[in-house]
């Protein structure tokens, strides 16, 4: 046996009311992908950025390749060969993406940057995972899936022996995905050893020669992948078993059309659009990253002020030019990014669900307290929010709990046509379980959801009628009978059956 690459020995850490990882302790063989699962808010990306030295320990010690490491920045972890891919994309978004990947050294020329050696670099980094990104593009213009490639190729272009994955596909696409798995195989081949965090179980049996499950901040057990199987682990990571993965869809007939569709339009993103929602349905949108697909979303929630065509709302046509608008006619919005349009991270939990509807929560313009956390407190307990409390600050909560906390206001809100746009990414199983059984209860109360998933499974479990679109146009519908992975991928690529 090898020596391995890391340790964690008894690695303690807390924040302002939260204990996030208690004595936490095991090893990660040389030249392995090892899986760090566990709910949301279970310690595991505080404990990659403890690794990656975003962080320091309260107590315990890491070592990395038999010597300790304490890191005072990511910039000392890098020159020790520790590399973090996020979940969260940070990046300095009015800078082009050269800019960004050369950051940390811009060559320069007789003391000015060297613009075409900082392209011709930024190629190179770029080409080490076949990711086709113009370099001179600004990084804001960039769909998340984009950026995510190009925080990718800033890590595996920095030499790093070790480098940790905070749920690396949560925003690719399968094809991109696919280019992932097969880099992490390229990695192992060069000896560089992967931590991977994630809630997609086949990526985990896929890619993961070993699995670490931490529980409430805890170490619960270390064991080869071949040991397990995916009941056993989900089990390990929630303490319970999840008798079923996917919630049974709704069979009752859909009912009245809520919402209506005809020739939306917008220059460059997508064109000539129609579709119907009706009551106690879930319409899919399948397609690629780029096919139009969150575009369309925007559209109706008022975010596009170029958008033609005609809405109806239950029969009568509207102008929906704002999110105001939208509101007022019943829509509701949980958008793909939820940090950047879903949250305002410095207020509180309670503020943040209660925000769209404060009006109805007002007597001559002053909030009725009682009452707002009242109300915050049904939605809580009823989405099972994991907080200290309500109000704490959206900014300290799980990426998993943050998005209940979306998909709170909405409900608070009493929508009756919800537009959800990656309702999962970054949600452990057990939150993700949770999210499809209140998927298919809006459906019972009557409400019509459109749902955009780049995970096939889940739209094709959870939709009652598929749209798969494919370069901004419906490429096709397919019933919920006849919506195969095969069918669905065929669409997307624009090869006939």
């Amino acid at each position: 046996m090898s020596a391995p690459a890391l340790v964690f020995a008894n690695i303690s850490k807390s924040f302002p009311g939260v204990l996030a990882l208690r004595d936490v302790s095991f090893e990660v063989a040389a030249g392995t992908c090892h899986a760090l699962c566990g709910e949301n808010g279970a310690g595991k990306s505080t404990l990659g950025k403890l690794l990656a030295g975003i962080h320091a320990p309260d107590s315990g010690q890491i070592f990395v390749f038999g010597k300790p490491a304490l890191f005072a920045s990511p910039r000392e972890a890098l020159a020790a060969g520790v590399g973090m891919v996020h979940q969260e994309l940070s990046f300095c978004e009015n800078l082009s993406v050269a800019e960004n990947l050369c950051l940390s050294d811009l060559p320069a020329r007789h003391g000015f940057v060297s613009r075409p050696e900082m392209h011709r670099r930024a190629e190179e980094r770029l080409a080490l995972i076949d990711a086709r990104l113009d370099v001179r593009r600004r990084v804001s213009e960039l769909t998340p899936g984009q950026q995510q490639l190009l925080q990718i190729a800033a890590a595996v272009s920095s030499g790093a022996r070790v480098i940790v994955f905070d749920e690396p596909t949560s925003s690719l696409s399968q094809a991109e995905a696919e280019r992932l798995y097969a880099l992490i195989g390229l990695l192992k081949e060069r000896g560089v050893t992967s931590i991977y965090v994630s809630h997609r179980m086949e990526e985990i049996f896929r890619l993961c020669e070993a699995v670490t499950v931490l529980r409430d901040g805890q170490h619960v057990a270390t064991r080869p992948t071949a040991s397990l199987d995916a009941a056993s682990l989900v089990e390990m990571m929630i303490g319970r078993r999840v008798a079923e993965y996917f919630p049974a869809h709704v069979k009752a007939e859909a009912g009245r059309e809520l919402l209506s569709v005809r020739g939306l339009t917008s220059p460059g993103r997508f064109h000539d659009v129609s579709f119907a929602l009706r009551a106690g349905e879930v319409l899919g949108f399948a397609g690629l990253v780029g096919s139009g697909r969150s575009e369309i979303a925007q559209a109706l929630f008022g975010l596009d002020p170029n958008a033609t065509g005609e809405i109806q709302i239950e029969g009568r046509t509207v102008a929906i030019r704002s999110p105001d608008e939208a509101m007022a006619h019943g829509i509701g919005l949980v958008p793909e990014d939820r940090k950047k349009q879903g949250l305002v991270l410095s207020l509180s939990a309670l503020a943040n669900t209660t925000l769209p509807i404060l009006d109805r929560l007002s007597r001559f313009s002053v909030v009725r307290h009682t009452a707002e956390r009242a109300l915050g407190q049904q939605y809580f307990d009823r989405l099972r929010v994991r907080a200290p409390g309500l109000d704490t600050v959206a900014a300290g909560l799980s990426g998993g709990n943050q998005q209940k906390l979306v998909l709170a206001k909405w409900l608070a809100g009493r929508c009756r046509i919800l537009i959800l746009d990656e309702p999962t990414r970054g949600v452990d199983v057990g939150a993700k379980a949770e999210i499809h059984a209140l998927i298919d209860a809006l459906c019972a109360e009557g409400q019509g959801v459109l749902l955009i998933s780049s995970e096939m499974p889940e739209v094709l479990n959870l939709s009652t009628r598929l749209l798969v679109l494919r370069e901004g146009r419906i490429a096709g519908e397919l019933t919920r009978q006849a919506a195969s992975p095969d069918a669905v991928m065929r669409l997307m690529a624009g090869i006939a059956a």
